[in-house]
Parts: C-alpha cells; structure tokens; sequence
C-alpha cells in the first residue's frame, strides 16, 4: 500500500527548489509530512516557501550560492541550527547552459557548466556529511542526467558523469555508516518556460539549430519518444529519498523513457 506520508517529521533539503523539478519535489515532500530546507539564489524562492508553508510544512529558506563551499556551508549549518539535524539532501541544482558542438564552447563557458552541475553536488555533499555520519543515518539523491550520452552539451555531460560517479563511491565510502546515496538520472522533461532562463541571452539562428539537436536527439534516443513529465521525474526522486528504497545504495536510475543515458 502507497504511504502518502513518507516524510512525516523528516528534514529534507532540497536545492534548486525556486523552480522546475526542484519546486515539484519541494511541494509533493511537504504535502508527505516533511519539514524543508529550501535553497536557491533566486528570490522566487520566497514563492515556493509560501507555498509549502500553505501545505502545512515547517520551512526554512537558504538564499544562497551552492558553486561555492561556502554557501553549501552555510546552507547546512542554517539547516542544522534551525531542525538539529538533516535527515535527507536531494541535490538538484544544476542543468545545461548552452547548447552547442565541444569545440564551439569558449573556455569561460565550459569552467560555468562545470560549476553549475557538478560543483554544487559536491560542496552539499561534503557538507551535509559530517552530521550524517554523527547520527548514523541519511539520504543523499543526486539529481544526474542521462546527457551522459548526448550531442552538443560535453560540458553538462561531463558535469553529470562526475555526479554519477560521485555517487557510487560515496555509498561505498559510508554504507557503514548508514548513509543511502542513490542518483536519478533525469531524461528530457517537459517543463514550463523558466521564470529566470539560465541563458539569458537570445538564441542566434544557429544556435537554435544545435538546441533543436538536443530535442531530436533526447526524443529519438528514447523507446518511449517522448519527453517525460517533471512527476515523471519527482516520483522517481522520492522513491529514492523515502524508506521504501531502503535496500537500494550506488544506484544511477535512469528516469528517460528507457534511454540508460
């Protein structure tokens, strides 16, 4: 039987929470019973928490800078002093930039896909740790990609594949230490336009081409041929923040429509 209150007095930080998939996953946690820790740069945050809190939800907002140590930091720290402790961080901060051939990338473009999805991961991760292992307990989902195998977004993919392996070594690290660390790698995900674009400059004729490659390459190397929807996406996501996947650790779960990416 589906338990509709999974996280019942559990403390989940979720990143990347002002929109997309991050906001889905914060809403459908507070409407389980959980208490949230919502962290993103963008002021629409506020929104989200308003929203949450209309769930009935215990929420903390962190407006803070998770490409760098110290924002993790102080994310962490804010979560702890408010809740005393962290019982799950779903790292979803992330998601491509440009879209174009490698070797049309400056070098100043590809550092920014790096700091934007793979830094993150690591910074929270390595922050949240030292609590975890002092109770003995914890979830980590990494929000991945399967652009791990894809056209015109190496730096992403690059990024991602970090997050994947990531992953896998620090479930071997702290199974002893019973901390869970599993990743779902997203597939093409229909969403709505974003409220803040992560590239706000226009898209030249060429560059509309390249990001239509992406679209047709995403659809046709699904079985399904279809981009999946952001519950598609969620529920996958909190199968394996909840109890429900407690036997499963080191896992990369493709959510593509069957593309293992």
């Amino acid at each position: 039987m589906h338990n509709t209150c999974r996280f019942k007095n559990k403390v989940v930080i979720v990143t990347g929470a002002a929109q997309g998939i991050g906001r889905s996953v914060a809403l459908a946690i507070a409407a389980e019973g959980g208490r949230l820790v919502l962290a993103d740069r963008s002021d629409l945050i506020q929104s989200v928490a308003d929203e949450v809190t209309g769930l009935g939800a215990e929420t903390l907002i962190s407006n803070v800078d998770l490409e760098t140590f110290s924002g993790a930091n102080t994310m962490v720290a804010a979560a702890i002093a408010q809740f005393g402790h962290v019982d799950i961080l779903i790292n979803n901060v992330g998601g491509t930039i440009w879209a174009k051939p490698y070797q049309e990338y400056e070098e100043a473009q590809i550092e920014a896909e790096i700091r934007r999805s793979l830094f993150p991961a690591l910074w929270c991760c390595h922050a949240i740790l030292p609590g975890m292992i002092k109770r003995q307990k914890g979830v980590i989902v990494n929000v991945s990609s399967i652009a791990t195998r894809s056209i015109y977004r190496i730096p992403y993919a690059a990024a991602k594949g970090g997050v994947n392996a990531m992953t896998a070594s620090l479930a071997m690290e702290h199974a002893a230490d019973g901390i869970r660390v599993n990743a779902v790698a997203t597939g093409g995900t229909s969403a709505p336009p974003r409220k803040i674009p992560r590239n706000t400059q226009k898209l030249s004729p060429q560059e509309e081409i390249w990001y239509q490659g992406i679209v047709d390459q995403t659809i046709d190397s699904s079985l399904m041929h279809r981009y999946g929807t952001i519950n598609e996406q969620v529920h996958a996501i909190l199968f394996m923040a909840s109890d429900e996947s407690s036997y499963i650790t080191g896992t990369i779960l493709p959510v593509g429509g069957g593309d293992q990416g």
